[in-house]
């Protein structure tokens, strides 16, 4: 493994982004973290600046991610690899939630991470390499579920942008992997990190039934392990092909799975229809 790359995680002081920090930082890396709390981070982690670059930085903000790139450049002289890690889940109908709560969603879902691609990628481009990692959620990929349409909708964003991504800077050496994972045993599903509708109409039983499972089943007990999925972005950041879709977790691979024989089948069954409309 090569320690001497410089990595740039945002959403740096809990769940998956804290624990990839930690690995990193274990392993001789240097990381620039970034968080909406020092306090919370400075909690977490207790590495001189040699090696670590805590920064308060506000993602939706394009001037703020300007200067935190810059930040990050001075202090360590370069950045290798992006984590675009930060994010939160947005519950909710498609009928009750607010254009607001829409909104915020994808100003720090998507536009939060395009703010970090765009500043960085001068950087990448000058030095003719780099690694972009942008974490989204199996629910980029499958979007079935009642109650997560905002919230997936975000996720097939960062999955569109991402793919024409890695088409747009491969000239320049750049790397870009976009990351599905499933349920990992992290906070994502406690207070601060899923919101709830404001507004819930009741009528909606089976996303009623999706909100109650999620805040008091699953959270806590989810299948996957953290310090797992840390452990294999860094492998794969070392790889010299690394691949453009990854995903994290069996219950991410079972769920693409379904949903590849699911639009099989209904795109075989539909095939007279689809291309009955050449001249």
């Amino acid at each position: 493994m090569n320690t001497e790359k410089v990595w740039f995680v945002t959403g740096a002081s809990k769940g998956l982004g804290l624990a990839l920090v930690k690995q990193l930082l274990q392993a001789g890396y240097k990381v620039v973290a970034t968080t909406r709390s020092i306090p919370a981070l400075n909690a977490e982690l207790s590495f001189g600046l040699d090696q670590l670059l805590p920064l308060e930085v506000n993602l939706t903000d394009s001037l703020d991610v300007k200067l935190a790139i810059e930040k990050s450049i001075a202090h360590f002289g370069k950045i290798d690899v992006i984590v675009n890690n930060a994010g939160y889940g947005q519950l909710g109908t498609i009928e009750e939630l607010t254009d607001e709560e829409a909104r915020q969603n994808f100003d720090v879902n998507v536009f939060g991470v395009l703010n970090v691609i765009r500043h960085a990628m001068p950087y990448f481009r000058a030095q003719q390499s780099g690694h972009i990692f942008n974490i989204a959620s199996v629910g980029g990929y499958v979007g079935g579920f009642a109650g997560w349409g905002v919230y997936c909708s975000t996720k097939f964003a960062m999955a569109g942008f991402t793919e024409a991504l890695a088409e747009e800077v491969k000239e320049f050496g750049v790397k870009v992997t976009l990351v599905y994972p499933g349920y990992f045993r992290t906070d994502f599903l406690s207070k601060g990190s899923l919101r709830i509708p404001q507004n819930a109409i009741q009528g909606y039983k089976e996303a009623r039934e999706s909100e109650r499972v999620h805040l008091n089943a699953i959270a806590g007990n989810q299948p996957n392990d953290p310090d797992k999925a840390a452990s294999a972005l860094i492998k794969v950041s070392n790889e010299q092909n690394p691949p453009v879709h990854l995903l994290l977790g069996k219950d991410a691979y079972d769920m693409v799975q379904q949903k590849i024989d699911f639009m099989t089948k209904q795109v075989e069954q539909w095939k007279e229809v689809s291309i009955s409309t050449a001249y």
